[in-house]
């Protein structure tokens, strides 16, 4: 007989299917946020009306925007920011964009409440893996102010507790957590994803498949996450195909939106991951690879490396992509063959000399020491980036 607890995300609500700058005006209303501090991607600010349109709906609420941050949310972008968001006097921040922003905010609202004012100020908030799996998170006070999430992509972070941040000066992406970084409020609307890339959106599509399959064949699997992985796999295996035969199917996006919330269910309970995304989290901080990208190369290789351990579960999966019979990993490299993204780590400019390196430093990352089959040491790793190589 099994046992467990399921714990529900310190969130108020998942608005889907709604005009995005009404929802969160009304929602900054419902708060009764006076400050409301937008933190927006720069392509989107650049090329899109977007962000003036939440800037008219939230009227005399609306404190200032922030349209600079890097991929993998530089620690420097981050305090630089949270400057500015303390300077407008912000109560309540709302982000529109892709994984990199959503994780500011989190990073943003940290920097708030726990008086960091510096890159370095961070070193004390960062969680530690050590080479054995060991990882140990210091206190962390509660953000000083928290966010209502637009996503533009389908990474998924927007519903958990935890963030990525790089430090830029040591080539390493950390994760920082605490209870109350998640969003109070996600609106989910499939027009803003339009002007998204097509590789961006499909590739976070993948990484969203990623969240779901390991989650399935996780160790610490759990009966709600299970059924919520299965479905965000069919969601998004049908919208994901559907998106790309027709960029312009807003069914087909909001599946695939709806598939990425249902796709991290497992991760706001502490369903562990594996392997594709410890060595994922890697490639990103140190190798500069997309995350999306990570898991369209990683996540075929490792599925047939722990295939000895987790063949019912991979079968399960295979089914809900909609190639039951066939090797869960093959089912995902098809999917991802045909949606015309990369399967190969050459592919996305990461070079021979750098595997090594990635090797060691995955062996740091607390989801490779909870992969399914045991990885023994960089020794492992290496071998599964050769076979992605």
């Amino acid at each position: 007989m099994i046992a467990g607890t399921h714990r529900f995300p310190d969130m108020d609500s998942v608005i889907y299917g709604q005009d995005f700058a009404a929802a969160v005006a009304g929602e900054a209303a419902r708060l009764d946020a006076r400050r409301v501090f937008v933190l927006a991607g720069g392509t989107l600010s650049r090329t899109t009306d977007l962000p003036d349109r939440l800037r008219a709906a939230l009227g005399a609420r609306f404190a200032g925007i922030w349209t600079r941050m890097g991929a993998h949310t530089p620690r420097t972008d981050v305090v630089a920011a949270a400057l500015a968001a303390r300077e407008a006097g912000a109560d309540l921040l709302a982000t529109l964009g892709g994984g990199s922003v959503t994780d500011a905010a989190k990073m943003v609202g940290l920097c708030l409440g726990n008086g960091v004012t510096t890159p370095e100020g961070l070193d004390a908030f960062r969680a530690l893996t050590r080479a054995d799996g060991t990882t140990t998170r210091p206190p962390t006070a509660p953000p000083g102010v928290r966010a209502i999430a637009v996503p533009t992509t389908l990474s998924a972070g927007e519903y958990t507790a935890f963030a990525g941040c790089t430090d830029t000066v040591r080539g390493v992406k950390e994760s920082f957590g605490q209870t109350l970084m998640v969003p109070r409020v996600v609106v989910l609307d499939p027009a803003v994803s339009l002007p998204t890339p097509e590789w961006l959106f499909l590739s976070t599509g993948i990484r969203a498949v990623d969240h779901a399959v390991e989650d399935l064949c996780s160790i610490h699997a759990q009966p709600f996450s299970d059924g919520t992985s299965l479905h965000a796999l069919r969601l998004l295996a049908r919208g994901l195909r559907a998106a790309k035969a027709d960029p312009a199917d807003l069914p087909a996006r909001l599946s695939c939106q709806l598939g990425a919330w249902f796709s991290v269910v497992g991760s706001q309970n502490g369903v562990s991951k594996g392997a594709s995304h410890g060595i994922g989290h890697v490639l990103g901080g140190t190798a500069g690879v997309a995350h999306g990208y990570t898991s369209c190369i990683m996540l075929p290789h490792v599925l047939r490396y722990n295939a000895p351990a987790t063949a019912e579960r991979q079968a399960w999966a295979a089914e809900a992509l909609g190639r039951p019979g066939v090797p869960a990993g093959d089912a995902v490299a098809e999917l991802v063959a045909g949606l015309g993204l990369p399967g190969r780590l050459r592919d996305v400019g990461v070079r021979q000399d750098q595997l090594d390196r990635i090797a060691v430093e995955s062996m740091h990352d607390r989801w490779v020491h909870t992969n399914p089959r045991k990885i023994a040491g960089p020794e492992d790793v290496r071998r599964l980036l050769d076979a992605a190589w």
